[in-house]
């Protein structure tokens, strides 16, 4: 604001002085035209960021509009199906399978019928009488025949070994099911025997692990116990042929090393030792946990191959259920690596057994588990003397639990098995 004086004559007196005072604004004066836009500019501004508002919850909307639609699709998506058309992947297979056991000789267990063995997956064929600590998995050959499989189930009943332990069966096919299921009623005919010439209050009452729990009367007598008896598809446990990307042809004896962290992992916290076994070569004459049960978590017995080499052998594995675990996630590695180093050379696939002993031989690939052996070789029965029946007085392998099939001839196994005594001849329907 400026200030200015002047000087001003009057009539009556002359000359004389005043003052007069201008005030000026302290800023220019805003045209018409200027102040006018203002408003109209304000009111843009506004109606732009409502614009770009509405914009912005309409977009966040239909974002949120298309997440509920997938995760309404997804959920249909686990519904079993009510046309009864089968699945076509595995994962659904997992849910909509229906199992429905394979007869033989009229053999059915129908306290099996329709029920699964853990967690919607696998196949129970036989409920155990209680908790067991240990677990068997053998893994079923592609090539293994309805005489191999039978003569290994029949002497993994009689061995005692399921008197401590479960038995998971991992196979790629169901041409088994009524075999397996008839072996097992023969078994529990065997334990009723018994049982009503002997029975004895057990003070043990723990659940089985597998398929769904029962309970039993509080009078039930259990005089012999037993494990459970279940069945996998290695489809079930490996869903996506992991190994399928690095080999044309993926044998059961390298897949199963992708089925075992997830069926171990998820029951990781209800056995203590595993012992990994396969059926085609392998015969229980004893309980060879009873090697491990001293040690550590993380200890895994090795055999060797051969009596003359370290080369180990594939077919029998024992440690605790930690030190298993960790080494089928190593061998499933190794197995990678190693496909992957000879496709590189252009040469032909290593065997398991060359893969096992080169991760075995390997500091850094067992840092998680402790490697004892190989050291000793498993025996081979190379003639029926060799072959130790319950009641045999005398044999020349009797301090083994189990041993490799080697030449012998099944048939005449069986023959003597049934032969041993009357009891045997009269439970067992295949003699």
């Amino acid at each position: 604001m400026g200030l200015i004086s002047t000087t001003k004559e009057t009539k009556s007196s002359g000359r004389g002085m005043g003052l007069l005072l201008v005030f000026f604004p302290d800023h220019t004066d805003v045209s018409p035209s200027s102040s006018s836009s203002s408003p109209a500019t304000t009111l843009f501004r506004t109606r732009s960021s409502r614009l770009l508002l509405s914009k912005a919850q309409s977009t966040i909307s239909i974002c949120i509009l298309l997440l509920l639609l997938t995760l309404f699709l997804f959920t249909l998506s686990t519904f079993e199906p009510s046309s009864g058309f089968p699945a076509v992947s595995h994962r659904r297979f997992l849910l909509t399978r229906d199992v429905v056991p394979r007869t033989t000789r009229g053999v059915i267990n129908n306290r099996n019928r329709n029920r699964f063995a853990l967690q919607g997956m696998g196949t129970l064929f036989l409920r155990g009488t209680k908790r067991m600590h240990d677990l068997i998995v053998a893994h079923i050959a592609s090539d293994t025949t309805e005489e191999d499989l039978r003569l290994f189930v029949r002497l993994l009943h009689r061995s005692g070994v399921t008197s401590r332990s479960d038995v998971v069966l991992l196979s790629n096919s169901k041409r088994f099911d009524g075999l397996i299921e008839e072996e097992n009623h023969s078994f529990l005919k065997l334990v009723d025997l018994c049982r009503n010439s002997n029975q004895t209050d057990s003070n043990d009452t723990s659940e089985p692990i597998w398929g769904k729990k029962t309970h039993r009367a509080s009078n039930e007598t259990e005089s012999l116990t037993h494990g459970s008896v279940v069945g996998f598809d290695v489809a079930e446990l490996d869903p996506e042929n992991s190994l399928s990307g690095f080999m044309d042809h993926v044998p059961i004896a390298l897949r199963r090393w992708a089925c075992y962290p997830m069926l171990l992992g998820r029951v990781r916290r209800s056995f203590k030792h595993v012992m990994l076994v396969d059926a085609k070569t392998s015969l229980f004459l004893a309980d060879p946990l009873t090697r491990i049960r001293n040690r550590s978590p993380e200890t895994v017995l090795f055999f060797s191959k051969h009596k003359k080499t370290s080369e180990v052998n594939p077919a029998v594995m024992i440690g605790g259920a930690r030190g298993i675990r960790r080494l089928s996630s190593a061998m499933h590695t190794e197995i990678v690596r190693a496909t992957m180093q000879q496709q590189r050379k252009k040469k032909s696939s290593a065997s398991e057994s060359v893969v096992l002993s080169q991760l075995v031989g390997n500091v850094h690939m067992t840092k998680g588990f402790e490697v004892v052996g190989p050291s000793e070789s498993i025996a081979e029965a190379s003639s029926l003397a060799e072959l130790r029946t319950r009641n045999s007085a005398a044999s020349s392998i009797k301090e083994h639990d189990i041993i490799q099939r080697g030449n012998i001839l099944a048939a005449a196994i069986m023959k003597r098995i049934c032969s041993a005594s009357q009891l045997d001849s009269s439970v067992y329907s295949y003699c």
